[in-house]
Parts: C-alpha cells; sequence; structure tokens
C-alpha cells in the first residue's frame, strides 16, 4: 500500500507513478458501441491529469474514466463543462492516497480523521455520485450493491460496472494488453 504522499504530481511523479500499482482506462460511448483505451498511468496518481486525459479524448459520445489504485478502491470520473462527476469507492482511502483525497476535495469533503492504524477495523463507504453511469444503464441502485461489496477486490468491482454496461470485452482486451 503507498504511503500518504503519493500521487502528489511535482519533480518526483515518475517514481510516484512507478509506485502505484493497477490501470486507468477511458470509456468511450458513441454511435459505433463502446471503446476502451488505456490512460497514461500517471492518472492513478493525479485526478486533474486523470480529467485532463479524458477531456482530450474530445468524443460526441459519453466518456469516462475508470481508476483502479492498488486493487485496494477505484474512482470513477466523468468530465464535464461544470465539474467531473466523481465516485469514490472507498473513502478511507484518502487517508493513504492523494488521487483518494483530491476527490474528496473536489467534492468539497474532508478527508476521515481516522487513525492509520486502525483503518483495518473501519468499514469503508463510497463518497460521491452513485448515478455517475444512471443514463449509460446502470442504476445508483445497481452501482450500490457493487460498490458495497467489500469482499471483492478493485478490479472485481471495475468488472461487474464493464459487465452490466457491456463493455467487459473490451475492457479485458486493454488490461490484457496491460499486463492485468
Amino acid at each position: 500500500m503507498a504511503g500518504a504522499g503519493f500521487g502528489k504530481s511535482g519533480s518526483n511523479a515518475q517514481d510516484v507513478d512507478d509506485d502505484i500499482d493497477g490501470f486507468a482506462v477511458a470509456v468511450v460511448r458513441d454511435e459505433s458501441g463502446w471503446k476502451v483505451t488505456a490512460l497514461k498511468p500517471s492518472a492513478l496518481s493525479d485526478l486533474e491529469d486523470a480529467e485532463r486525459q479524458l477531456l482530450e479524448l474530445r468524443s460526441a459520445g459519453a466518456v469516462f474514466g475508470l481508476l483502479d489504485v492498488d486493487d485496494e478502491f477505484f474512482i470513477v470520473v466523468r468530465p464535464a463543462p461544470a465539474g467531473a462527476r466523481l465516485l469514490l469507492s472507498d473513502a478511507t482511502a484518502a487517508i493513504d492516497y492523494d488521487v483518494a483525497a483530491d476527490v474528496l476535495d473536489a467534492l468539497n469533503l474532508d478527508v476521515p480523521d481516522i487513525d492509520p492504524d486502525e483503518l483495518d477495523t473501519v468499514d469503508p463507504w463510497e463518497e460521491g455520485d452513485l448515478a455517475v453511469l444512471a443514463d449509460l444503464g446502470l442504476p445508483d441502485a445497481v452501482m450500490s450493491v457493487i460498490v458495497g461489496d467489500t469482499d471483492l477486490y478493485a478490479d472485481e468491482q471495475l468488472g461487474m460496472i464493464a459487465a452490466r454496461l457491456g463493455f467487459a470485452d473490451e475492457l479485458g482486451k486493454v488490461l490484457d494488453s496491460l499486463g492485468h
């Protein structure tokens, strides 16, 4: 698990990126169907960078990002002109991961006041917009069930989202190409 301070951009950003496992993908839905592409690894440590990479896709269809950070938690990022819609699967991750703290900051929420030594005894909870993908076919009630299944790793939860929305094969091909 990465320690506090990981994930900020700066002179050691490349070192930080190497320390965080997981994957970041862009998902685009247009008239021809679903397209999944890998984002640069920096998206796992820098929320603004993830948003910037997604906005650079300039698709006429729906665009969102799925970030699996160290298989500990995931983030759904859906850029919008008025600011990104966000879902963080585990708010307690903000204690150890700056990218999760950035999500809470964007949601105008404080990092949970939990002693890092007691994290294993605290049940995780989500923060953000459970309906972030509702218009694409994933109702907030279903997203709540997926996020609430804490027996699953983040990549398994994201796989459930992909299966529910119909892009599991596309996601699998990208993850295979990334070695996941």
